[in-house]
């Protein structure tokens, strides 16, 4: 695990994040995360997430291939009333994903998507 747990404490900065996580899409396996507040967002959870959103990103793909689009994912944004769920799908490391969960009365969703973009390029596994 190079720098895995680097790169995730680094993505706890970005403005309003409260969980972040690396997850392998292809399996729904969990590959490191990291919390704010382990008693309000608890790592199992994280751990789910990104079981469950492996699903998504499969999901999304089919839809995009059925509808002929061969451009890439490159996120999923996932709008709550009080929170955004943003999944980054890692170029550096295909079948990889980042997985950050922000309070929405803290997080510059612009700031953030450009922040996970930047931590995804200094990923090394």
């Amino acid at each position: 695990m190079d720098n895995i747990k680097e790169c995730l404490n680094e993505a706890l900065k970005i403005d309003g994040s409260v969980g972040v996580a690396l997850g392998d899409w292809s399996t729904g396996f969990s590959l490191g995360q990291a919390t704010t507040n382990p008693r309000d967002f608890p790592q199992e959870r994280l751990e789910q997430a990104i079981a469950l959103n492996s699903e998504v990103i499969k999901a999304k793909n089919k839809t995009r291939e059925a509808l002929g689009i061969s451009a890439p994912i490159e996120d999923i944004l996932i709008t709550l009333k009080n929170q955004y769920h943003l999944i980054r799908i890692c170029d550096v490391i295909p079948g990889v994903f980042l997985y950050l969960v922000m309070n929405r009365e803290k997080a510059n969703l612009g700031l953030a998507r450009l922040r996970l973009q930047q931590l995804e390029r200094k990923l090394r596994m």
